[in-house]
């Protein structure tokens, strides 16, 4: 087949993902970053580890009012937060609650709207608290699912053209486009209506100092933040490895 077909045939699935681009330091309160200070309502405390009781570390914000033109309304509005336990000393939070699974108690994702009086805490006393990132831009490129994640016709295509056209999903820390699964897809139902939470708004890499984050989800995993797009206060976050 010729590239066009190709292409043509892969459109239904092709979407667009954003890769952030970053500048070491925090931003104001209501600022995308990766770890930093993040908007509290002055009426609430610092997110806490319900296991072990130590402050959580902020992972990633994301104002969802200040993302991609194309991206405007699809996550809803407000400030995506992700925080989660990172104690290594006894308890071990992230093994004895299985901090893997969409819902565990050792994180907390949410969306909530910054339109109240913000608290002026400061960030708490965290053992090996990750540097702040405000993220300035974003890079934009297209690609596809994982095979295993749709079905694609595959035999009737050239595989030396198929793999020209073809972007498979990468392993980086990303906006939307489709997951690149560490293992098998999952999707965690919607506690609300039950469905598949299958919009994908993040996924954060693991890695070394050299990334956004530099934390190592089991073995050189990767975590996804999904969506129910029905319901989107339903937000939850997943990670796996290998």
């Amino acid at each position: 087949m010729k590239l066009a077909q190709i292409r043509q045939k892969l459109s239904s699935v092709r979407r667009s993902a954003w890769k952030p681009i970053v500048q070491e330091g925090d931003g104001d309160l209501t600022a995308s970053k990766f770890a930093g200070k993040p908007w509290l309502s002055a009426n609430e405390t610092w997110p806490t580890c319900p296991n072990c009781q130590k402050p959580m570390q902020l992972f990633l914000q994301l104002n969802l009012d200040k993302l991609p033109e194309s991206l405007n309304g699809k996550f809803g509005s407000g400030l995506l937060q992700f925080f989660y336990c990172t104690s290594y000393d006894e308890p071990l939070c992230e093994v004895d609650c299985e901090a893997w699974e969409p819902f565990a108690k050792t994180k907390l994702a949410r969306i909530i709207q910054p339109n109240t009086t913000p608290s002026e805490m400061d960030i708490p006393e965290i053992e090996d608290l990750f540097a702040a990132k405000l993220i300035t831009g974003w890079e934009q490129r297209d690609e596809y699912p994982d095979r295993q994640e749709i079905e694609l016709d595959n035999n009737t295509l050239d595989n030396k053209a198929f793999d020209i056209v073809y972007k498979r999903p990468r392993r980086e820390d990303k906006l939307a486009g489709w997951p690149s699964w560490v293992q098998d897809p999952e999707y965690p139902n919607c506690p609300t209506c039950n469905h598949e939470m299958n919009q994908f708004i993040f996924q954060i890499d693991s890695g070394d100092d050299t990334i956004n984050i530099p934390y190592n989800w089991g073995d050189m995993g990767a975590a996804y933040l999904l969506q129910c797009p029905e319901h989107k206060e339903q937000v939850a976050l997943v990670w796996q490895c290998h």
